[in-house]
Order: structure tokens, then C-alpha cells, then sequence
């Protein structure tokens, strides 16, 4: 199976990072990108307003999938509680941090979830790799992590979409590649290991994640579009 022979939908492999803190701003950005974007990330900034699952409602409200990105992390009955809990909402993804051990507790009890494994958040480099004792560089961290996921039963990685062609090679294309940090050519700012959206997927990414460069255009509805493009175009391509 190559990514591209995925059974995933081209519009759905944009994934908007809904990163505000109330509802109230949820709203005004779901109704602002309205048919552009089908497929919505709820972080942390959005949980301590007290008005997390009522954005997760107003979204399946109007046919959106949603990602629940909350990079679960505690002993492993504490986190497969918190996984089955999310199993009485419609949510597509959620983040998992952890051993093999919160792995596997939280993969018996997923449900319909597909459940993500963090490896290498896109905002560190090499630097910040070494003073947090990983002795080796991001590339190892994520294919060590990615295979160690697989085997605990998670579906897929969150990863920088570098590290997505050593994925594709050494680790079984069943593996959902979900890739955050994505930027436009030239963009600087505090996510340091980027691609930009045609770059990620003909390097195999499955989805994207893009939060700034579409809320701070000068027209976002309009930049979501033109990524919608960008990605069609691109799995369009003969693989190389």
C-alpha cells in the first residue's frame, strides 16, 4: 500500500489547528473557513476554557472530523481511561505520549479512535534533542518510536514531515503519518523542523496540520483553499 492508496478523502487531509481559547473564537474561525476545511485540531489552549466538548459538539454538528489533540501522557490504567472515555464522542484522532506500556493500555480500549503517538515535537531540533538526553538525532528518535507504536497497536505517528520518507521506508505504509508544522517557504518562527504543504506530501504524509499560516493571512478562507489545491495537485503527481 503507498500513502496516495490510502481510502482518505483529498479534502480531509487538511487538518486547521482550531488553537484559540473560547468557543466564542472556535465559532467565528468554523463559520469563517466554512467549506474549506473538513477536518478540525482541538489542543490544550481550548480545554481551560471550560468549553472543550461543546466546540467538539459544534463541530460534529456541521459534518466536521475532528482531532483531539491533548497528547495524553500518566500511568497506563490513567490514560486508557482517558482514551475510553473519548470513545463517546466522534472524534478521528487522538495524541498519545508514552511508553509501550500506555500504549498498549490505551490501544485495547481506542475504540473506532485512531490513536496517534507523538514522537519528536516539530518545535525541537538537535539541540533541544541532546539537553532533553536523546542520544541520537530526530530521525532515529521517530522511526525507534513509530515502530514501537505500530507494535503497541496505535495507528499512526504525529511527526515533522522530514522524518515522513524514513517512515515510508522502514516502517509498515499502514502507518498514518499526520505531520504538524507545516510553513511556507521562507516562514521563521517557533516550530523549527518544517516542510511546506506540497513538500510533506509528496515526501508520503497522509495528513497536515496548519494553524498560523492560515489564521494570519490576510484572507484565510482563501489560503485554506489554495492548500486544498496545492494537495490535490500534488497526489495528483505520478509517483516519482
Amino acid at each position: 500500500m503507498t500513502y496516495a492508496a490510502k481510502n482518505i478523502a483529498a479534502r480531509d487531509r487538511l487538518i486547521f489547528a482550531l488553537d484559540v481559547p473560547t468557543r466564542a473564537e472556535a465559532l467565528e474561525w468554523i463559520e469563517r473557513l466554512g467549506d474549506a476545511v473538513s477536518f478540525y485540531k482541538i489542543g490544550m489552549e481550548l480545554l481551560t476554557s471550560g468549553e472543550y466538548f461543546q466546540v467538539l459538539a459544534d463541530l460534529a454538528a456541521r459534518g466536521k472530523r475532528i482531532f483531539v489533540d491533548l497528547k495524553f501522557f500518566d500511568v497506563p490504567a490513567t490514560v486508557a481511561s482517558a482514551v475510553k472515555g473519548l470513545t463517546r464522542y466522534p472524534v478521528t484522532f487522538c495524541t498519545i505520549h508514552g511508553n509501550d506500556g500506555m500504549m498498549r493500555a490505551a490501544a485495547a480500549v481506542k475504540g473506532e479512535i485512531k490513536l496517534l503517538a507523538v514522537t519528536a515535537l516539530t518545535s525541537l531540533d538537535q539541540h533541544d534533542l541532546d539537553d532533553l538526553g536523546f542520544r541520537c538525532d530526530a530521525e532515529a528518535l521517530v522511526l525507534s518510536r513509530a515502530k514501537a507504536a505500530l507494535a503497541a497497536g496505535c495507528d499512526g505517528v504525529v511527526s515533522s514531515g522530514l522524518e515522513v520518507p524514513a517512515l515510508r521506508r522502514e516502517v509498515d505504509h499502514a502507518l498514518i503519518t499526520v505531520c504538524p508544522g507545516i510553513r511556507p517557504v521562507g516562514n521563521s518562527d517557533d516550530q523549527k523542523r518544517t516542510l511546506d504543504v506540497a513538500e510533506a506530501f509528496a515526501a508520503g504524509a497522509d495528513y497536515i496540520v496548519v494553524g498560523r499560516p492560515i489564521r494570519q493571512a490576510a484572507d484565510p478562507r482563501a489560503a485554506a483553499l489554495a492548500m486544498q489545491q496545492t494537495i490535490a495537485d500534488t497526489l495528483a503527481r505520478p509517483a516519482g
